[in-house]
């Protein structure tokens, strides 16, 4: 009788937790299986996101910008069938580029970067707005993002009145209430083309004690601003700062009678500016996250643009031709002494404002890709006479750069 008292209790007990769960299981019988860090429908689970983010700090002891190109049988997450915002002077494969190049991907050295995962990204910035503030290269960013995002929800383009161009656009998530914007932007400070009996000279006036209103006057709405500056200096320049000629960049013709700037001083100087300004901005949000994107060369060989220059390796170059030398390493070195200076790390330390400053350096990884640009491969009934071997190919090596973006985000988004 003692035995039956303390077993039937024991039974009814054993069967409830049975039944819980059974109730809480799609399938108790079935083993688990590990989901892949690039599974997308593992995103938007909470729980998943948290331990994403967990992973990511666990690897910030690794230099995501140091590593090489490897195969990547995959591919692209996207092609220029899945993507419809494909810019035509970008969509490589349309006018005949052997595909070669999309099947590499960025391996730093001791750790992975995860392949991209537009729910993830999108997850994290669900209510926010990011904007791409530069040149062409900073609107070829965004349209690649756009593509692999675009993967995952199907983008509203909301442009308005006052900005609105191919060079300055906005799109909207709706599902996830996040914006996607470029602002057009030369040398990021306030900049004016000479113009010489009604014709436009390649020459500017360039203001430092000014931004371009394109993206300042945006700015307090931004929770992402990703900046660039660079490839404009190329041009001659005539650099004020509050209403006095400071010098020129490429003056050289001798009947300028003005002081000749370099081009890593003029960069410096509007690199400096702009990031004060960012720095300083009293209406923007305190948590904005500023990531300032290194140089990223052009690879014309045996000439330029209009004389000839060309760019058609078909594969990555090995690490050794990644080494930075002459103005591309002069530049990158200058961006990150202004990033250094920006944080707070070099001097600044007494700023009001702090905003939080990350780095994306592409420059090392992206001097190996002169396989990834459109080259020849353009419209020749609108493109003839030259090649593009500044911009990247969409699916290219330039979709590296959003990855590292999302592990930038990724480590910077609170557990909490």
């Amino acid at each position: 009788m003692e035995w039956n008292a303390f077993l039937l209790p024991a039974l009814v007990l054993l069967s409830t937790a049975t039944l819980l769960f059974i109730s809480q299981s799609s399938n108790p019988f079935s083993i688990a299986q590990p989901k892949q860090e690039d599974e997308a429908s593992s995103s938007s689970n909470p729980s998943s996101i948290s331990r994403t983010f967990a992973r990511s700090r666990e690897d910030e002891a690794c230099d995501l910008f140091v590593g090489k190109w490897v195969e990547e049988p995959r591919g692209s997450t996207y092609t220029n069938v899945s993507c419809a915002t494909i810019p035509d002077t970008r969509n490589c494969g349309k006018h005949g580029k052997e595909q070669g190049y999309v099947y590499w991907k960025w391996k730093p050295d001791g750790c992975d970067l995860p392949r991209f995962d537009p729910e993830l990204f999108l997850s994290i910035a669900r209510g926010k707005k990011l904007a791409f503030i530069g040149d062409s290269l900073a609107r070829n960013q965004m349209e690649s993002l756009l593509c692999l995002l675009s993967q995952a929800e199907t983008p509203t383009n909301i442009d308005d009145n006052k900005y609105t161009s191919d060079k300055s656009r906005t799109w909207y998530f709706p599902s996830h209430d996040f914006t996607l914007m470029v602002r057009w932007t030369e040398f990021l400070v306030q900049s004016e083309e000479i113009m010489v009996n009604g014709t436009a000279s390649n020459s500017f006036n360039i203001a430092l004690d000014s931004m371009n209103p394109r993206w300042a006057d945006v700015l307090p709405e931004l929770d992402y601003a990703i900046l660039n500056c660079g490839n404009w200096f190329s041009r001659k320049s005539y650099v004020y700062d509050a209403g006095n000629l400071v010098g020129c960049v490429h003056c050289r013709d001798g009947r300028d009678n003005i002081t000749s700037l370099t081009t890593s001083f003029a960069l410096r100087s509007v690199l400096r500016a702009a990031l004060r300004y960012v720095s300083q901005c009293e209406h923007c949000d305190e948590n904005l996250l500023v990531v300032l994107r290194t140089y990223s060369a052009s690879h014309f060989e045996h000439g330029q643009w209009f004389t000839g220059g060309y760019c058609n390796r078909t594969e990555p170059s090995s690490g050794s031709e990644g080494v930075l030398g002459g103005e591309v390493g002069e530049f990158r070195k200058v961006q990150l002494e202004e990033f250094e200076r920006a944080r707070g790390r070099v001097g600044r330390k007494k700023e009001k404002k702090k905003r939080r400053f990350e780095l994306l350096d592409v420059t090392r990884a992206i001097m190996l890709r002169a396989d990834g640009h459109p080259g020849e491969f353009l419209d020749r009934r609108w493109m003839k006479g030259f090649s593009d071997c500044l911009h990247w190919c969409l699916p290219g090596p330039i979709d590296m750069w959003n990855d590292l973006l999302l592990a930038t985000m990724k480590k910077n988004v609170s557990l909490d």
